[in-house]
């Protein structure tokens, strides 16, 4: 069998998934295991931008990762099930934390000069022009 290297690098994606997940996943992995070349892409695409599971996390570089590979990571424990509020609200928890990384980058680049704070300069374009027009209407 599979020597899986979790233990070894970082996962880059998630490891957590409610069961109706899991279920889909092995569904797009068996659809990969049976399609061509650009299927294949397509399904490890879906699997990395809608799940956040990267095959690459589970597998042994170089080896075909199937459903019976999946089954396998959750017996070992290596990938948890967990119920759907649970994933709900771990999925909030990272949007909010990357809308909040994604802030602080903006306000540091804005505070380096890297970039232009738009809307500070929307904010100032209306309060010059709404003044401007408020004046010229009396």
């Amino acid at each position: 069998m599979y020597e899986f290297v979790n233990t070894k690098y970082k996962i880059m994606g998630r490891n957590k998934f409610s069961q109706r997940e899991i279920d889909i996943i092995g569904k797009l992995l068996r659809r990969k295991m049976a399609g061509t070349r650009f299927q294949q892409k397509m399904v490890r695409h879906t699997l990395r931008t809608t799940f956040e599971f990267n095959i690459s996390d589970f597998n042994v570089q170089g080896k075909a990762f199937g459903p019976d590979d999946l089954n396998e990571c959750i017996r070992r424990g290596i990938i948890h099930v967990l119920d759907d509020a649970t994933i709900a609200t771990m999925k909030q928890r990272h949007e909010e934390k990357r809308q909040r990384e994604e802030a602080l980058q903006q306000a540091e680049a804005v505070a380096n000069g890297d970039v232009v704070d738009w809307q500070e300069v929307q904010r100032q374009w209306d309060a010059y022009y709404g003044t401007q027009t408020q004046e010229a209407e009396q």
